[in-house]
């Protein structure tokens, strides 16, 4: 109805095509939109652009869409980076996102496909998602499963991974204390990282702290906010 009433407010993006045609490259959804308007006529800026620079806008149109779910836009960016070789920076900088974001999303990826099923069907959000990273195999599909149907929150899945990470409490050498302590210890350093690490603690007392990151990029992300 606003379309109707008011006109198309954004123009559609064009480039000419043989026979003294246009090709859309950015606002088709708009184009439709107007159509069922009813509307006679619609802005449009003409770009001069090759195939490959029509492939990036649209994609990138597409990936700046409101209603794509964490999965998709996953996938739009891997297509963007693997068909123009552009770094996480640079796709970022190009749908307007930051580094981290971008990054984050393209972790996606690497969930078992069952666990990507959840997140492009809207039953598992980001948050969820990037928390189940920490898992693997059947231990992610089956706690996805968990999250789904008990309805957990974000901060309740995290909560509940941070769990299954910890090692055997019955281990001689693992007090609750001490438990307890590695789990402050565990909630400190995601106030800086996020779910990006895993804190592996075992009964000698001797551990691991592992830290994930996905590009260099990102590696020099993670020492700015550890200092």
């Amino acid at each position: 109805d606003s379309i109707r009433a008011q006109g198309l407010v954004q123009p559609i993006v064009v480039r000419p095509i043989n026979g003294g045609r246009y090709e859309i490259i950015a606002g088709e959804r708009r184009w439709r939109a107007s159509k069922l308007a009813e509307l006679d006529t619609i802005p449009a800026l003409v770009r001069d652009v090759s195939d490959r620079s029509a492939i990036a806008m649209a994609l990138i149109e597409n990936i700046q869409r409101e209603d794509l779910n964490p999965m998709e836009e996953a996938n739009a960016l891997h297509r963007l980076r693997e068909e123009f070789s552009m770094t996480h920076q640079e796709a970022a900088e190009a749908v307007g996102r930051s580094r981290a974001a971008v990054s984050n999303l393209l972790r996606l990826r690497n969930l078992n496909d069952d666990v990507k099923r959840l997140v492009e069907n809207c039953d598992l959000e980001m948050g969820h998602a990037r928390a189940l990273l920490a898992l693997e195999g059947e231990l992610q599909t089956d706690t996805a499963k968990i999250i789904v149907e008990k309805g957990l929150s974000v901060r309740e899945t995290e909560q509940l991974i941070r769990r299954l990470l910890k090692p055997v409490k019955e281990k001689p050498h693992q007090s609750d204390a001490l438990l307890e302590e590695i789990d402050k210890i565990e909630q400190l350093i995601s106030k800086k990282l996020g779910d990006r690490f895993a804190i592996k603690h075992a009964a000698s007392g001797k551990g691991k702290l592992v830290i994930d990151y996905s590009d260099i990029a990102d590696l020099r992300d993670i020492v700015k906010r550890i200092k």
